[in-house]
């Protein structure tokens, strides 16, 4: 009686007139459920880090002044240029710095940024470091 011996031989009661459940429908029944939906989103979103932006001392803006003021003067020859800057995080607090690497095509004065060949913009505020390369 402990491992139900007793009832193990007797038939599988079915319906007669009722067909029994495909398998996989049936598997559907017991498939994992989300209660929380988009719950997991929510955790990789705020577990996901973002910087602070750093506030830069008159000597760092000084150069990165003196730096952007070389590039200009470079406009015609289109250098190769690294151009550092940060880009704010569009979902919560902090950013990213990101690095750049292309040909410099012209600075827009009207808008403040820098404009490629390679079609990316850049705003001037958002800039920490230029480094030409030549």
């Amino acid at each position: 009686m402990d491992n139900y011996t007793d009832i193990m031989q007797h038939p599988r009661y079915r319906l007669r007139l009722h067909r029994p459940m495909p398998p996989l429908s049936r598997a559907a029944q017991f498939s994992a459920f989300a209660a929380l939906t988009g719950f997991d989103e929510e955790i990789d979103e705020t577990a996901r880090l973002t910087v602070a932006r750093e506030n830069m001392c008159e000597d760092d803006l000084a150069s990165l002044d003196a730096a952007l003021q070389r590039l200009i003067a470079l406009e015609s020859a289109q250098p190769l240029v690294t151009v550092t800057f940060f880009q704010p995080d569009l979902h919560k607090e902090g950013g990213a710095y990101l690095s750049f690497t292309g040909h410099f095509r012209f600075y827009d004065q009207e808008h403040g940024m820098l404009r490629f060949t390679e079609q990316v913009e850049i705003a001037v505020p958002a800039i920490c470091r230029i480094l030409v390369c030549r």
